[in-house]
């Protein structure tokens, strides 16, 4: 079982001898974690203070604060354990899986920490980064080229994984995903408004198990909240209404035939592939969306930037997505409404994107005159 965190605000401790103020220390957590799968989930909700709207209360799900910074630990920790218990994977064994990068760390951390290799599939046109923390995690990295997009690297994992024997995670078809999200995500987000309004519930999708998963327990839980998920105005597979084609692999049946043709490039990584997963489109089945928002690229950078800069959330270009798009609901929703939005990782995932494309590690001219107004160390040319 999963340990539980104290939801207490920050404690303060007596005052010191001498001191002229309360110490302020962090809540207690109270647990030791045998490894570091135990210390996935419980991710913090926090409030939105500077950003939203007069008269909305907005606040964010960080999952960035899983030990490997984003909501795919919980994933990759789902698809292990479930393999284990089916005796799909066995010590010492290989998995394989297609990644945009975070599905593809987490499971080289979880492999990592279990025993087993881990071989990532990976298109060319995701930050590099995400490659270099996988390789550092133990894990190879095949990389595909760009113009294939998410079929690509699917296809290549799919091979990898009948020509070698490797068991191959299926993070898009795989029903472990959204169980996990139901088990987790979804009874957190419940525990932690439990007494309190929830109006909307704002997310985006890369696989859908967050959508299907946490959704549906919500849905069941509270069915007056308003499930808003959101896709990119360049890749609006959903709002389209073209159905995805599928296909049969290694005996299972869900996996993209072919990419969706409404899909074009946008730098939301890890949302929107270039196919409708079909965890999915079995969230869609379920009609448990009761609308989905185009958000434009632009927007989802921008509104990353402002929520490292006015309110110290330093999350990656889906995050912005997903706050872009609960900042629009937030300007339809009733005074005294209350929106939560998924962050699904970290802006360090980010440093080779568009997201830090503005942002230099020289200094600038005003840091510059800061460094002149006093007379010594000053860095010259």
């Amino acid at each position: 079982m999963m340990p539980t965190l104290c939801r207490a605000s920050r404690a303060v401790t007596p005052l010191l001898a001498g001191a002229r103020r309360p110490i302020a220390t962090s809540a207690p957590r109270h647990a030791i974690y045998e490894d570091v799968t135990a210390a996935i989930g419980n991710t913090p909700v926090i409030k939105v203070n500077r950003l939203a709207p007069a008269g909305v209360n907005l606040y964010v799900k960080c999952e960035y604060f899983n030990p490997c910074s984003s909501v795919k630990d919980r994933l990759a920790k789902a698809i292990i354990e479930d393999a284990e218990r089916r005796g799909a994977l066995k010590p010492g064994g290989t998995v394989v899986e297609a990644t945009s990068g975070n599905t593809g760390i987490a499971l080289a951390m979880v492999c990592a920490q279990r025993g087993y290799n881990f071989v990532s599939t990976m298109a060319a046109s995701f930050s590099v980064e995400r490659r270099k923390v996988m390789r550092m995690l133990g894990a190879k990295v095949v990389v595909t080229p760009a113009p294939m997009g998410g079929t690509g690297m699917v296809l290549k994992a799919q091979e990898l994984a009948e020509k070698h024997g490797w068991f191959y995670a299926r993070q898009f078809e795989n029903e472990a995903n959204p169980a996990y999200h139901a088990q987790t995500t979804g009874p957190e987000i419940l525990s932690d408004f439990a007494g309190r309004n929830l109006d909307y519930w704002v997310t985006g999708y890369g696989t859908g198990g967050t959508f299907q998963g946490a959704g549906k327990v919500i849905k069941q839980a509270r069915p007056d909240v308003k499930i808003i998920l959101s896709e990119p105005k360049a890749a609006p597979l959903i709002t389209s209404g073209e159905k995805q084609e599928r296909t049969e692999v290694l005996g299972v049946f869900g996996a993209p035939a072919k990419g969706h043709p409404a899909w074009t490039p946008h730098p939301i990584q890890g949302w929107t592939p270039n196919f409708i997963p079909k965890i999915t489109e079995d969230g869609l089945n379920l009609k448990l969306e009761d609308e989905v928002i185009l958000v434009d690229g632009k927007d989802a950078i921008e509104t990353s930037l402002q929520l490292a800069r006015k309110e110290g959330i330093f999350c990656g270009i889906s995050g912005g997505a997903t706050v872009a798009t609960a900042l629009e609901v937030c300007k339809k929703a009733p005074q005294g409404s209350t929106v939560l939005a998924m962050i699904p990782d970290t802006a360090e995932r980010y440093l080779s994107t568009p997201l830090f494309a503005d942002i230099d590690s020289e200094m600038d001219a005003s840091e510059l005159e800061i460094a002149k107004s006093t007379p010594s160390a000053i860095l010259e040319g």
